[in-house]
C-alpha cells in the first residue's frame, strides 16, 4: 500500500469526506512560499498553510530558535511552573499590544484561545454578580473555531449549527453589519447595523456576558470586510450595558490586515483579545488570550479565585521560543511595506475577475485578497489543478482567496493572482 493509499484508508482530513477524499498531494519538504510534493513538484503556498506562515516555511532564525529549545526543555507542565521562554513571549507580547491588555493566557489552538474567552467573560460576570450572564452575542458571518462554545458563536448557516441543531448553545446572533470597509459610514443606526446591536442589549444585556466580533475581516465565515466605525460604536454599546467585548484575533493578528492588529483601524481596546495561528510563524501550534486587568482581578477576586483551564501543553516551550523568534521577526523586519506591496499588487492582479459573469466581487485589504463567486467553488478542481498551475489554493465557500507569506516575491505572487482568476473563469463556466 502506498503511503496516499494509506492516506486514503486510514486519515481523516479537515472537511473531507473519507469516502471521496478528492485530490491529495504528499508534501515532503516547505520552504520559503514553496512546498515540495513526493514527485519533486513544487507549489507555491497562497494559504500561508491556513493563514500562519507570514515569514514563509522553514525560516531559519525560527527553526533556530527551535532547535536551540528542544536541546535544553521541551516542555514542562505550566501548573506551579514556569520557565524563561514563556516569559520572554510575554514580554513581547505586552510590549507590542496596546495599554491595557496585560493577562495572558496561553493555549495551544485558536479555538481553544476562543473557548478560554468566552469561560473568562462568564467567570467575570459572575464574580461580579450577575449570574445570569451566561450567553453571547455575535454578528452572523463569523467563525471562531471547531471546538464546542467556540461553534455556538459562529455563523448559524454558513457554520455547523444546523449539523449539531439543538446541542449546541442558543446565541444571539445580530446582522452583519451592512456598512462594508470602503463604503461611506451611515450614521443611521437603522442602516449601520448598530440599530440592531443597540436594541438587543437593551432588552438582552443582564444575560449576555460578552460581544466577540472577528475585528474588520470576517474570516472564514465569508472572508466579509466591515466598516471598522461599528467596532468604535459597538464598545461604547457593550460598556454602557456591562457586556465584555471579545476580539478574535486569531486570523487577523500580526500584520495580515495592513496593520499589526485589525483591531487598529478601529483604534480600540478589547477587554479581552484571541490570539494564534501567526503567533508562532506557523512553525508550531501556539494560541493566547489575553485579558485585561480588569477582567483577570475579578476572578482572582471570586469565590472560585482561579481561571478554571489549563492545557496540557500550555505554554509549551517549544513554541514559545518560535513564537519570540517570530516577533522579533516582525519587530526587526519591514513587514508593514511589504505586505502594503502585497495589496497593492492583489488589487492589480485579481481586477481582470470583476468582470467575469461568475464573480460577485473582488476586494483586498492588506495580504488577503478574495474573488467571491455567486456560486459555491469546488475546493477538488483547485487541488487537481495545483500541480498545473504550480499554486496550492483551497477555495471554501463562494470563495477563491489567497493569505500569501509576507515574504512572497511579485513574480511569485503574480502566480497566485494568476490561477486565483483562471480558477474564477473555470467556475464561471
Amino acid at each position: 500500500m502506498t503511503p496516499l493509499d494509506f492516506d486514503a484508508r486510514h486519515l481523516w482530513h479537515p472537511y473531507t469526506n473519507v469516502l471521496a477524499p478528492g485530490p491529495m498531494h504528499l508534501i515532503t519538504k516547505a520552504e520559503g512560499v514553496w512546498l515540495t510534493r513526493d514527485d519533486g513538484g513544487q507549489m507555491i503556498d497562497a494559504m500561508s498553510s491556513w493563514w500562519c506562515a507570514v515569514h514563509g516555511h522553514r525560516h531559519p532564525a525560527i527553526t533556530s530558535a527551535m532547535h536551540t529549545q528542544i536541546d535544553t526543555l521541551p516542555h514542562v507542565m505550566f501548573g506551579g511552573l514556569t520557565h524563561d521562554p514563556a516569559i520572554e513571549l510575554g514580554r513581547k507580547l505586552v510590549a507590542m499590544l496596546p495599554d491595557g491588555l496585560d493577562r495572558i493566557f496561553y493555549s495551544d489552538s485558536g479555538s481553544v484561545a476562543i473557548e478560554v474567552a468566552l469561560k473568562m467573560a462568564v467567570q467575570y460576570q459572575m464574580a461580579k454578580g450577575e449570574t445570569g450572564r451566561t450567553q453571547f452575542a455575535t454578528i452572523r458571518g463569523g467563525y471562531h473555531g471547531d471546538t464546542w462554545k467556540a461553534m455556538s458563536v459562529c455563523d448559524p448557516v454558513t457554520g455547523m449549527h444546523g449539523l449539531f441543531a439543538g446541542a449546541l448553545s442558543i446565541q444571539h446572533f445580530l446582522p452583519r453589519p451592512p456598512v462594508g470597509l470602503t463604503d461611506d459610514w451611515s450614521d443611521d443606526p437603522a442602516l449601520n447595523g448598530i440599530g440592531a446591536l443597540s436594541d438587543l442589549l437593551d432588552h438582552n444585556a443582564r444575560s449576555i456576558a460578552a460581544l466577540i466580533l472577528e475585528p474588520v475581516v470576517q474570516g472564514a465565515g465569508g472572508m466579509y470586510f466591515y466598516h471598522p466605525e461599528y467596532l468604535r460604536q459597538a464598545q461604547a454599546l457593550c460598556r454602557a450595558h456591562g457586556v465584555l467585548l471579545i476580539l478574535d484575533e486569531i486570523a487577523t493578528g500580526f500584520g495580515r490586515t495592513g496593520q499589526m492588529f485589525a483591531m487598529d483601524h478601529a483604534d480600540i481596546v478589547p477587554d479581552i483579545l484571541c490570539l494564534g495561528k501567526a503567533l508562532t510563524g506557523g512553525h508550531i501550534t501556539l494560541a493566547a488570550t489575553i485579558a485585561s486587568e480588569e477582567v483577570a482581578r475579578g476572578i482572582g477576586e471570586s469565590a472560585a479565585g482561579v481561571m478554571m483551564h489549563g492545557p496540557t501543553y500550555m505554554a509549551n516551550p517549544l513554541a514559545c521560543a518560535a513564537a519570540c523568534a517570530s516577533l522579533d521577526l516582525l519587530a526587526s523586519g519591514d513587514w508593514k511595506t511589504n505586505v502594503q506591496s502585497i495589496e497593492a499588487q492583489l488589487r492589480d492582479g485579481l481586477a481582470p475577475a470583476a468582470t467575469l459573469p461568475g464573480v460577485r466581487d473582488v476586494r483586498v485589504l492588506g495580504a488577503i485578497g478574495v474573488i467571491e463567486m455567486h456560486d459555491p467553488v469546488d475546493a477538488r478542481i483547485a487541488h487537481a489543478r495545483a500541480p498545473e498551475t504550480g499554486v496550492w489554493l483551497r477555495p471554501f465557500g463562494h470563495n477563491i482567496y489567497t493569505m500569501p507569506p509576507y515574504i512572497i516575491t511579485p513574480d511569485e505572487l503574480s502566480r497566485v493572482t494568476m490561477a486565483m482568476v483562471e480558477l474564477a473563469q473555470g467556475s464561471s463556466r
